[in-house]
């Protein structure tokens, strides 16, 4: 993660005495940046900028640079401030100037030990927002029709995030699954508990190969596909497909489900490493315990896994995961990103009922009253369960 620090100093202070107070200040921070002296011609080039107002009499120089700033980087402007030599007071007058014409900010100031810590947050987030930035995602067929409440809006997204959707037609995916050989093996054959399981296997390879050159053709970084078409289609599931794809770093959603492939894809950018898409099965409001079940669970987030079949359909192949137990952030991001819901719990246990889907997780929530949100303002449906406790940073993000 790379971080720039832009100086702003006013020339009636005395240049000696403001670098070193500036090696001082700096120096106590203890984060790693390159220092640029009144020079903003790459801002906008990095994870993360700050300007150091250094000193009083600086907020015509700053409003002087803002339009080259506007053009260069879609970041907040992050004010750093030693509170030495009136500092803080134009740093005052400059963040209410932003606000005035609508611009985001914020004044960093406080202990050594606080700007460091908001400092390490805020470059997560910037090398989140980068690496979001020009992502392409792919929608196959259209959203299931009982996800009524799940739509997004395609601008906001691109605007804030950088994601760009592209739609891609179910008919070109099914003609690409006819031209896969019919003969095709599976490396996941030994894993089949059966005969029925191990025919149907070779139909998810083939989705899966299907799927891989559309991800290829499109320059896909990820995609949702409308899943359950496949049922009548070709008579299988996605799910092989999407945990493969996952596990790979191609992020893959269920269900046609837009809102839930970006909340996906923010999670992988935030963490680098796979989510798990899945739906409440049932909420205990008095405790915040909470049941999440899906067919599919990426590869890479289960210690093992067994195939089954698809639940509500009997038919195909289904994928039982079985997570370790420990930390765990429940996301999800509306499809207009005006809201978002992060938690953070406890994953107690990976459960193995017969009337659930496949994969279900046992989750208890630190603050047990944030489990009424679903059942008062939820967010659809699918929610997405990531490894770790990363609220902080996903509130940041939205």
């Amino acid at each position: 993660m790379t971080t720039a620090i832009y100086t702003l100093t006013s020339q009636l202070h005395d240049a000696e005495a403001v670098d070193a107070a500036t090696r001082e200040f700096l120096g106590g921070l203890g984060i790693d940046y390159e220092l640029k002296v009144g020079d903003f011609k790459d801002y906008g080039g990095h994870d993360l900028e700050l300007i150091y107002v250094r000193t009083g009499g600086t907020e015509s120089i700053f409003k002087n640079e803002l339009p080259r700033m506007l053009r260069q980087s879609k970041q907040p402007f992050y004010l750093l401030t030693s509170g030495k030599s009136n500092s803080l007071a134009a740093s005052m007058e400059i963040l209410s100037y932003l606000r005035q014409q609508g611009l985001k900010g914020e004044i960093l100031h406080g202990s050594n030990e606080y700007i460091k810590a908001r400092v390490t947050t805020l470059q997560h987030v910037g090398k989140v927002m980068r690496e979001l930035n020009g992502c392409r995602l792919g929608v196959i067929g259209e959203p299931s029709d009982w996800l009524i409440s799940s739509s997004a809006k395609y601008r906001t997204i691109e605007d804030r995030l950088g994601i760009k959707i592209e739609h891609i037609d179910m008919d070109e995916l099914l003609m690409l699954i006819e031209r896969i050989p019919a003969d095709i093996e599976s490396d996941l054959a030994e894993k089949a508990p059966n005969n029925t399981i191990r025919k149907s296997l070779v139909g998810a390879e083939r989705i899966y190969e299907a799927l891989r050159l559309i991800v290829e053709g499109y320059d896909l970084q990820g995609f949702t596909i409308r899943c359950f078409d496949l049922l009548t289609a070709v008579k299988n599931t996605g799910c092989v497909a999407l945990a493969k794809f996952n596990s790979q770093g191609i992020v893959a959603g269920c269900e046609g489900d837009i809102p839930a492939m970006i909340s996906m894809k923010i999670a992988q950018a935030v963490t680098g490493k796979s989510a798990f898409q899945a739906n409440p099965a049932r909420i205990n409001p008095e405790t915040g315990e909470l049941l999440f079940a899906h067919c599919t669970i990426p590869f890479d987030m289960v210690d093992e896994y067994e195939l089954d079949t698809h639940f509500e359909s009997g038919i195909g192949v289904g994928i039982r995961g079985f997570m370790k137990p420990g930390p765990v952030t429940i996301f999800k991001v509306s499809g207009g990103l005006g809201r978002h819901y992060a938690e953070e719990g406890m994953l107690v246990e990976c459960q193995g009922k017969p009337d659930l889907c496949r994969t279900q997780q046992l989750i208890q929530l630190n603050d047990k009253e944030a489990a009424r949100y679903f059942l008062t303002t939820p967010i659809g449906n699918h929610h997405i369960i990531m490894q770790g406790h990363h609220k902080a940073v996903l509130d940041e993000i939205l």
